[in-house]
Parts: C-alpha cells; sequence; structure tokens
C-alpha cells in the first residue's frame, strides 16, 4: 500500500442542523487532517446539505477519514471520489486602468467572463476545474489584480 500523499476529493451528506460542520471539521482537527477546500451546501428542496472536501493523504489516511465520516449521527452518506466532475470559482478585482480586453480575452480561455464594472474597477470570473483555476491566477498577476477570491471545490461523482 503507497504512503505518498493523494489529493482526495470526498463528498458528505448530512442532515442540514446546527453543529454539523463543526462535527465534521473537529474529526479532522482531532486527528491531525488536514481540509484543503471545504465547501458547505443545502441540497434543493431536501433537509440536507453536501459537504464537499478536499483533503490530503495516503490510501491509510483516507480511508481511516472516510470510516470516521460513516461514524457521525448526522452523515446520511459518503462518498469518496475517484470518478467525479470537480469545479472552483475565482473572483478577481482589477483597476479599470489595467487592459480589459487582453483581461477578458483570458477569462473566456478559462470558462469566465467579466462579471462587474464600475468607475474604479471590474471584476473577472472564472469557473474551471482547481488546476486550471490555478492557472488562470498565475496568467492574470501581470495585470496586478487588486483582489482575488477562490471558493472552494464543488463535485458531483458521475
Amino acid at each position: 500500500m503507497s504512503e505518498q500523499n493523494i489529493r482526495r476529493v470526498i463528498s458528505v451528506i448530512v442532515i442540514n442542523e446546527a453543529s454539523v460542520l463543526s462535527r465534521v471539521t473537529d474529526l479532522f482537527s482531532a486527528r491531525g487532517y488536514n481540509i484543503q477546500s471545504l465547501t458547505v451546501a443545502p441540497i434543493p428542496e431536501t433537509k440536507y446539505s453536501r459537504l464537499t472536501i478536499v483533503t490530503k493523504g495516503s490510501m491509510r489516511v483516507i480511508e481511516q477519514i472516510v470510516k470516521q465520516l460513516h461514524k457521525l449521527i448526522p452523515v446520511l452518506k459518503v462518498y469518496d471520489h475517484e470518478d467525479f466532475v470537480e469545479k472552483e470559482m475565482a473572483l478577481v478585482k482589477f483597476s479599470v486602468e489595467e487592459n480589459i480586453s487582453d483581461i477578458a480575452a483570458i477569462c473566456e480561455a478559462y470558462n469566465g467572463k467579466l462579471v462587474n464594472a464600475s468607475e474604479n474597477a471590474i471584476i473577472a470570473m472564472v469557473a474551471d476545474e482547481p488546476q486550471r483555476v490555478s492557472n488562470f491566477l498565475n496568467v492574470i498577476k501581470r495585470y496586478n489584480p487588486k483582489e482575488i477570491v477562490r471558493s472552494g471545490a464543488v463535485a458531483l461523482e458521475r
């Protein structure tokens, strides 16, 4: 069994009630596991929420995390993804003094667009696979972003 750290996406369906997120994060912190990304949203027209957790660890650690998540009372289902669609989003604010047409063209290449403009700033948005969002953020550095906000991953098993 390989002991190398692998990146893993885990979805957890939970009852949407107070303190559930705390219990899940406590499980990670008590065992010294790191959460790289955590996204939570209610599942429409249900009393449940989906937590999408991105973590890294050996196969043994990932298996342990999944087993421990199954033991939590408000948890209904745990998906340890291997075949899934995963996306992230980033919002980036630029000065209107920057080359807006270049920024728009770069956004388009990364499934994005300009989403807001004011007297002083424009805001671009991209939504793509995590590595492509990282690439986008590296490419746009030359346009001196004023502020960058990046979401956590969302994923859905195929």
